[in-house]
């Protein structure tokens, strides 16, 4: 990690103070979450890039609704799951998750290879963050995430400076990232850490008045919290 900022905290004391804030202010009763299905979670994923969780809720219940297993999504004709991604946009996600789920039925058994974040970047349209969500939450291994809340709150925690899609600066990030990672509670974490950059660290008119790391966020503390 020799890429990786001073941490703002000791990990163990940015985990604490996470998720004592999303204890009582993150979201806990979005439909993924119940069951938190590796195959469950990765549509949601998917949903979420680029789409705003409200937006996504009843797309996601639909297309649940119609494809409720991978191999239902898998054996489905693509017009049809176009048809269910009809306004949510970005149709190449909508074409990948369908490809994906193909390999997975020919390949791993009409299962989620879940093994490592490596076999889940395989196959097409997941990620590094994507992948990372998907163990976490579907099976309490420990696996970081870095979406694009994720690089907002920890660039503006540590006063990274630089575009966050530099090949540098993304490695410093990664690098923050994991570190803060836990062991356990790794759903929980996962799911607050995207809620903190969501709905309190937001992009424009962060909530720096009540955000539980004021005391020890850089940029705020070098009055450009919105960096």
């Amino acid at each position: 990690m020799a890429d990786m900022p001073t941490p703002c905290l000791p990990a163990e004391e940015f985990q604490h103070r996470l998720l004592t804030w999303f204890n009582k202010h993150g979201r806990h009763d979005l439909p993924w979450q119940s069951p938190r299905s590796a195959y469950r979670v990765w549509v949601s994923e998917i949903m979420l890039q680029q789409t705003q969780v409200t937006t996504v809720i009843p797309y996601f219940e639909r297309f649940m609704s119609r494809f409720p297993t991978l191999e239902a999504l898998a054996t489905a004709p693509q017009d049809d799951v176009l048809h269910h991604w009809t306004g949510l946009g970005y149709y190449a996600r909508a074409r990948n998750l369908h490809k994906a789920a193909q390999v997975a039925m020919e390949e791993h058994g009409g299962e989620l290879p879940t093994e490592s974040v490596e076999t889940l970047m395989a196959l097409p349209g997941i990620g590094r963050s994507t992948a990372g969500a998907i163990i976490s939450q579907s099976t309490g291994r420990q696996a970081a995430i870095l979406d694009g809340n994720v690089k907002r709150s920890l660039t503006r925690l540590h006063a990274v400076a630089g575009w966050p899609g530099k090949p540098a600066v993304e490695r410093s990030l990664w690098a923050l990232a994991e570190y803060f990672t836990p062991t356990t509670r790794l759903a929980d974490y996962t799911q607050a850490v995207m809620d903190f950059g969501a709905t309190l660290c937001k992009r424009s008119k962060p909530d720096c008045l009540i955000c539980p790391f004021n005391d020890v966020c850089r940029a705020y503390a070098q009055g450009e919290p919105q960096r």
